[in-house]
């Protein structure tokens, strides 16, 4: 039987009438750490890379390295890095069947978010 009412049903819900609950934005944001933090790895290889080709190129990358947007893309690879590592810790912790309720996965995303924070900040005052 064909369906004559098609075009008048709502569509499924889309980011913009659905909200993520917190644990699918911190899922999201898990992998998307993990792909920057491989980009951040390729940079650091490119860095070693130009100081064995010579000493020009060494400079020139050094460069851009340590200029304003270099600096805030390394303090970003910084923070996907702890966020990675305490949201990895998590999910050891979920691996022994712990911590699995809701409330407890939303506490749990609040701590990863509060010490991702921490821990950067931390890292940027000792560096």
């Amino acid at each position: 039987m064909a369906d004559v009412n098609r075009g008048n049903r709502p569509l499924s819900p889309h980011l913009q009438i659905y909200r993520l609950p917190l644990s699918g934005i911190s899922s999201i944001l898990n992998r998307i750490t993990g792909v920057g933090m491989t980009l951040a790895s390729m940079l650091i290889i490119w860095w070693f890379a130009a100081g064995a080709f010579s000493a020009a190129y060494f400079n020139f990358v050094d460069g851009l390295l340590t200029s304003i947007l270099g600096h805030l893309i390394l303090i970003g690879s910084l923070a996907a890095l702890w966020y990675h590592m305490l949201n990895s810790i998590r999910h050891l912790i979920w691996d022994t069947g712990r911590m699995m309720d809701v409330v407890s996965v939303e506490k749990t995303t609040y701590f990863v978010f509060a010490g991702t924070v921490i821990l950067t900040v931390l890292s940027l005052l000792l560096i």
